[in-house]
């Protein structure tokens, strides 16, 4: 009788319990699914006890340096920078063209329906898929570009704001420069394969990515007969340097002559890969910490509690771990406009800040291609452009610019951001 009782009051007891409540998982949240979270009252203490569990007994907090979250975090990356690349493969291939003064092209640059008339000569003399010219260069480096960029700004932006509190815009602009840096060092050849690619407009020639390649590797390849330096152009050097120096000790006036004798070939092979690689680095300071910090910034202003609750989505943010290991702080989820909205003011800021430096980093990309072919320094690949130009020609193809950057970095956020949530970090 007294067990059938207890029995009894342990039910009377249990159905006091709330429901269990799902809650999806935030921003920067690191369950693998979703979250169910158990509350108990307790009628003499008057607080609530929280249960953290799933269908498989259990969430564990994933370490933002576990080989799973920087393969999740990656993959989210990769999918966002080929979402935003696919979705403006047309204006890339135009502004490319633009940028690099191809002669075809040139006449499209200065007028307001430019854009249109470059795009429906494309479409004319290559139909649809010269639009997308170089497309599958562009998806071969942006896959591990993005992927590398995002995760490494969650790396570094780990390190250097461990906490809520040490969140400023500095270290947010840090974060995002370092990242850009990071990426493109590791996928810089990719991206000039892709630019030459887009700069081919010869109807007759079939472009491919082993042609390009090695047209890239081989220009300034000495020839036979016509090396800049060779052995026998060295024993010629030699002996010249040898009648100099011995008429010299005679012609007081000529000893200067020697030094006026280039002993240096031009770089060839590897190395072309990597053509307008220092403007990048300097371009990718602001660009990419601008456009993190940019980003970063306006969403917390449509995070404000005014604005949240049109901005956000509720209950978006996961529940604090209880593993015991140290987490970042979560923020909850965007609206799809609300999100699209940060990323598209991170791309017009970004890209202003950076553009005259994507301008000369273009014209060195393909050097090799058109002239003689010599290997451009920053200054005389600006000296060039300002002749041919003046001032606006460091920000030709600016509005093309901004048509392609804007929505790309909208999209690249947005799918970043979606992605995180459906992948569990």
């Amino acid at each position: 009788m007294d067990a059938r009782m207890e029995m009894l009051k342990m039910k009377e007891n249990a159905s006091t319990i709330p429901p269990a409540r799902e809650s999806p998982v935030g921003r920067d949240g690191n369950g693998a699914g979703p979250v169910r979270a158990e509350f108990a009252a307790d009628a003499d203490m008057d607080v609530e006890v929280e249960v953290i569990a799933d269908n498989a007994g259990g969430v564990k907090a994933l370490d933002k340096r576990s080989f799973e979250y920087i393969f999740r975090s990656g993959l989210a990356g990769g999918l966002a920078g080929c979402a935003a690349k696919t979705v403006v493969g047309p204006l890339d291939r135009v502004k490319i063209l633009f940028q690099t003064s191809n002669p075809q092209f040139a006449k499209y640059s200065t007028g307001w329906f430019g854009v249109v008339r470059a795009m429906q000569d494309i479409n004319s003399h290559e139909g649809v898929r010269g639009l997308f010219k170089g497309h599958s260069a562009t998806l071969l480096r942006i896959f591990p570009y993005a992927a590398i960029k995002f995760l490494a700004y969650e790396q570094i932006r780990a390190v250097v704001i461990p906490a809520r509190d040490k969140e400023t815009p500095f270290r947010r602009l840090i974060s995002g420069s370092m990242a850009g840096l990071t990426s493109v060092f590791f996928t810089y050849p990719l991206e000039v394969m892709r630019v030459r690619l887009a700069f081919e407009t010869k109807h007759n020639v079939r472009s491919s990515l082993r042609r390009i390649c090695r047209q890239i590797y081989n220009e300034n390849r000495p020839t036979t007969g016509s090396a800049p330096v060779t052995t026998a152009t060295a024993a010629t050097t030699t002996t010249t340097a040898t009648t100099t120096a011995t008429s010299s000790l005679t012609s007081p006036s000529k000893h200067h002559t020697l030094s006026s004798t280039p002993l240096h070939a031009p770089r060839y092979g590897l190395s072309n890969f990597y053509r307008g690689f220092s403007p990048t680095l300097l371009g990718m300071l602001p660009y990419a910490g601008v456009s993190f910090l940019t980003h970063d910034t306006v969403g917390d202003w449509l995070r404000q509690p005014k604005l949240a609750p049109y901005t956000t989505i509720p209950h978006s943010d996961k529940p604090p771990a209880t593993t015991g290991t140290a987490q970042p702080y979560k923020r909850v989820q965007l609206t799809a406009p609300a999100e699209l909205l940060s990323g598209a003011l991170a791309g017009l800021v970004s890209q202003t800040s950076s553009y005259p430096l994507e301008v000369i980093r273009r014209r060195m990309q393909v050097a090799g291609a058109v002239g003689d072919g010599h290997r451009m320094r920053i200054a005389e690949a600006g000296k060039r452009i300002f002749a041919e130009r003046g001032f606006r020609g460091f920000w030709v193809g600016l509005t093309i610019g901004y048509m392609k950057v804007v929505p790309m970095v909208a999209v690249s956020f947005y799918v970043y951001e979606r992605s995180k949530w459906w992948l569990g970090i």
